[in-house]
């Protein structure tokens, strides 16, 4: 079992990463979550990791922190019909901690509106998990709520938007990024999607 690497950062993109450990590159598949925390490419990157054994390949996932993987794995061994793309998904489309606040809150509508989740989707993680997430997970989801921070709350209206403009996740969340190192950080909810849309025209 891989458990981590730790090298190079080669390229990345929102869904996948080249790491070179020693002169081999690894190609890792990793959530959008990861790749927000990602350093610039040729900079030293540390990946947690797990691997997925099949017939025709063996994949690597990564994750930049214990919390995602832990979320992955609970999801791909816990919830009948999640596989690790579903699961990737999901860690895509909500952090790990309004994760645990939906599930603990029973909130259908919430993990439905994640890409790949339907409903039916939804109330089978909420069935299967919500023993093993418990009642913290709410209280959890609540005071990291209030701990978020202008700057954070600002990128995360704002990929929302696109989001409900039909975005996918990924590219809302690289027009947002790209759009921020343009306009710097004084540029507000509004004025970042306004010139997402225009740079996407």
């Amino acid at each position: 079992m891989i458990t981590f690497l730790h090298g190079k950062l080669i390229d990345a993109l929102p869904t996948r990463a080249t790491v070179d450990v020693n002169g081999v590159g690894y190609e890792v598949l990793i959530p959008l979550s990861s790749f927000d925390k990602l350093p610039a490419p040729g900079q030293t990157v540390r990946l947690l990791t797990h691997l997925v054994v099949r017939e025709d390949a063996h994949v690597l996932y990564g994750f930049m922190s214990p919390a995602e993987r832990d979320l992955f794995r609970l999801l791909i061994n816990s919830v009948s019909g999640i596989g690790p793309k579903i699961a990737l998904n999901i860690l895509s489309g909500i952090n790990v901690i309004a994760f645990r606040g939906a599930v603990a809150n029973s909130d259908i509508k919430m993990l439905s509106q994640i890409s790949g989740v339907g409903k039916k989707t939804a109330e089978r993680i909420i069935i299967e998990l919500k023993d093993k997430i418990g009642p913290g997970g709410a209280l959890e989801a609540q005071s990291a709520q209030r701990a978020l921070s202008a700057d954070e709350q600002k990128t995360n209206d704002a990929v929302l938007a696109l989001m409900a403009l039909g975005y996918k996740p990924a590219e809302a969340h690289e027009a947002i990024r790209a759009t921020q190192a343009l306009l710097g950080p004084s540029a507000g909810v509004e004025e970042l999607v306004r010139a997402s849309l225009r740079k996407g025209a």
